[in-house]
């Protein structure tokens, strides 16, 4: 079943539910895959697509969030990192620090980096292997502190 499939399933339980807030999020879930669906010359979701446009939305929401937050906006930041809690559960479990270090040590030996200045080399084969389910800016420093220890 692909995520748009569950998602729908999702939005009908919801919907039995009466939980208003999940399906309000659910449904901006759908719509976002309903828009890419369109904007594309193929009309499929491929699973990395639907992926992607999920971690879109959760840091679109942790954004809002930390920007209500930071405005004294305490019910809007509620609303919002309730949307998170539930666009978060169609997130991959992110993988522990451990984990991270071990396969980042992999890459760097695999790639052949020695120094910061091939961060580049490494970063590409991270994204890729990590797809989502570790941010950018996390990969990017644990890499910094790994070659910094060479």
């Amino acid at each position: 079943m692909t995520l748009f499939e569950t998602i729908n399933n999702d939005i009908k339980n919801a919907m039995l539910a009466r939980e208003s807030g999940k399906l309000e999020t659910l449904r901006s879930i759908k719509a976002a895959f309903l828009i890419a669906k369109t904007e594309s010359s193929n009309s499929e979701l491929t699973p990395e697509k639907e992926l992607s446009i999920i971690q879109k939305l959760y840091k679109q929401r942790k954004e809002s969030a930390k920007i209500y937050i930071d405005n004294n906006r305490k019910e809007l930041a509620d609303k919002e990192l309730f949307e998170a809690e539930v666009i978060e559960q169609y997130l991959p479990k992110p993988p522990t620090d451990d984990e991270i270090i071990k396969i980042l040590n992999e890459i760097i030996v695999q790639v052949g980096a020695k120094s910061p200045a091939e961060i580049g080399k490494i970063m590409g084969v991270a994204t890729k292997r990590f797809a989502g389910s570790v941010d950018g800016k996390v990969l990017s420093e644990k890499v910094r502190q790994l070659l910094a220890g060479k």
